[in-house]
């Protein structure tokens, strides 16, 4: 890491940046928000995600971020994130210390604009699954992540009788995709040379 510790890194580089925007084009266009929970374990960073259910109304069965659409009494995108996450997987806002927002992503299906939200939480941590919502957590080292010139990151995915090409990360028997491969791929995009983890 360049003698920086990662999220020292997340937090100095979007603090001097904005995150770019996806313009609101019609009223078809929903809003939401993604907690990118980030923690350390046995001396290396790991991303929380989780693996949504199939009673959940959009992205049945996906891998995904904690979060969820915009409610009317949020006062914020950030407070949506941290809401939704509290939500789905326990984590209280106040046990979170946000780093920065990245750019806006689009869902390919369900018409959401995504602003998301990188957050470093504490580990281990008791967290309470909604069982209507998460099938399981999933715990991925930050290094999956990082660009790979051996391979092409973009790969057909499957999904409820159609074919996505999207960024793919495959990971223990897992396929991490979509809007939420994007951001990740984004977030690394941001980061750009000044990040050196092994892969």
């Amino acid at each position: 890491m360049k003698g920086i510790e990662l999220p020292v890194l997340i937090k100095d580089i979007l603090g001097q940046r904005p995150p770019r925007g996806i313009e609101n084009r019609g009223s078809e266009i929903r809003h939401a928000a993604v907690l990118v929970p980030l923690f350390e374990s046995h001396g290396a960073y790991h991303v929380l995600l989780t693996k949504r259910t199939n009673r959940v109304d959009a992205h049945k069965g996906q891998i995904s971020f904690p979060g969820g659409a915009v409610d009317e009494g949020d006062r914020s995108f950030r407070e949506t994130a941290l809401r939704e996450a509290h939500e789905e997987i326990g984590l209280r806002p106040e046990d979170v210390t946000i780093l920065g927002q990245t750019d806006d992503a689009r869902t390919l299906a369900s018409n959401f604009v995504i602003h998301p939200f990188v957050g470093l939480i504490p580990y281990p941590y008791p967290f309470k699954i909604s069982a209507e919502e998460v099938k399981k957590l999933i715990e991925v080292p930050f290094g999956v992540f990082l660009p790979d010139t051996s391979r092409d990151r973009t790969m057909p995915v499957e999904y409820e009788g159609k074919t996505y090409k999207s960024v793919a990360y495959p990971y223990d028997g897992e396929v991490i995709w979509g809007a939420t491969a994007r951001i990740m791929e984004n977030l690394l995009e941001i980061l750009g040379e000044k990040i050196d983890l092994p892969a």
